[in-house]
């Protein structure tokens, strides 16, 4: 099992991903709202804007404030730093 940081300390099992994608079109957006409805969606922007939308295999949809591009880069094994972490820390 390898955990994934998708932004401010919050982990998620990259075995348990689906997709990860971006939240502008418009069957994403139904997907969140279908969550929403549902109580499967978990928030784990902090406040911030909505970058990446986690699909996991259990129906669960998880809210990123990252980049889609920087998570699968870090299920890849490239390890990236988090930018909004970076800029808290400062």
């Amino acid at each position: 099992m390898k955990l994934v940081n998708i932004g401010f300390g919050n982990l998620v099992s990259s075995g348990r991903l689906i997709a990860v994608v971006g939240p502008d079109s418009a069957p994403i957006k139904r997907i969140v709202q279908d969550a929403r409805d549902r109580g499967t969606l978990i928030d784990a922007t902090y406040g911030r804007r909505t970058r990446a939308v986690l699909i996991a295999d259990s129906g669960h949809v998880i809210l990123s404030a990252m980049q889609p591009e920087t998570i699968s880069g870090r299920m890849a094994g490239k390890d990236t730093p988090d930018p909004e972490e970076e800029y808290d820390a400062q």
